[in-house]
């Protein structure tokens, strides 16, 4: 059905809730703060880490989210795939469609997504993974996914990106592509289907239509 198959990480290619939470709590132990619960932290993912300190922390302060974000940045590094793990069904989905092209656009720091990527042994699976770096614009924006689409030379009426948030479906629009939002991952399945996507997704095996 699609030339590019563009696929957001957390929340629709893996499950790092668990190490995310971890890494979290951990960076408030280290600095005096109460823990939160793991559901908790698990609302905040999917805007980027800059907005999962500020978030969790309540503070807008630059010098605390700073100290912060450095904390974390130390054990999350340590502990990428302790127990993050590609979602049930999702390695024999790319398995099964390795002829097709297929790309990463993720609001995740891409120092974070590449050793996640490599440590899952999926590197050779995506002609393309771009993250969060410095003077890039994060989904909602469509910078990413607009530099995909050029990168790859793929016109964005064959292109579609599969991912769990509405930061997907708007960036989608917003680039003129197609969006199949799942309802497996972080998001809120209401909130998501509300939104009309084009194709929505309950399970893993929901996406295989996508690939006829």
């Amino acid at each position: 059905m699609f030339t590019l198959y563009i696929f957001d990480l957390d929340g629709t290619l893996i499950d790092s809730r668990k190490d995310i939470a971890e890494s979290v709590n951990l960076t408030f132990r280290e600095l005096g703060l109460p823990e939160l619960p793991n559901e908790t932290i698990y609302g905040y993912v999917g805007n980027g880490v800059y907005r999962l300190i500020s978030d969790t922390t309540g503070s807008a302060d630059p010098l605390v989210i700073d100290r912060a974000l450095k904390i974390f940045e130390r054990h999350y590094l340590a502990r990428l795939v302790h127990e993050t793990c590609l979602y049930p069904g999702m390695q024999a989905l790319l398995s099964e469609n390795q002829h097709k092209r297929k790309a990463v656009v993720t609001n995740k720091r891409i120092v974070y997504t590449q050793k996640i990527i490599e440590g899952l042994c999926a590197e050779n699976t995506f002609e393309l993974v771009l993250g969060a770096e410095d003077g890039v614009q994060l989904k909602p924006h469509p910078e990413m996914i607009l530099k995909t689409l050029a990168t790859l030379n793929v016109p964005a009426e064959e292109t579609i990106i599969i991912g769990d948030m509405m930061n997907d479906i708007l960036a989608a629009r917003a680039a003129g592509i197609k969006v199949c939002a799942v309802g497996y991952g972080f998001g809120d399945d209401q909130v998501l289907k509300d939104a009309k996507p084009d194709f929505f997704a309950k399970s893993v095996d929901d996406l295989k239509i996508l690939f006829r």
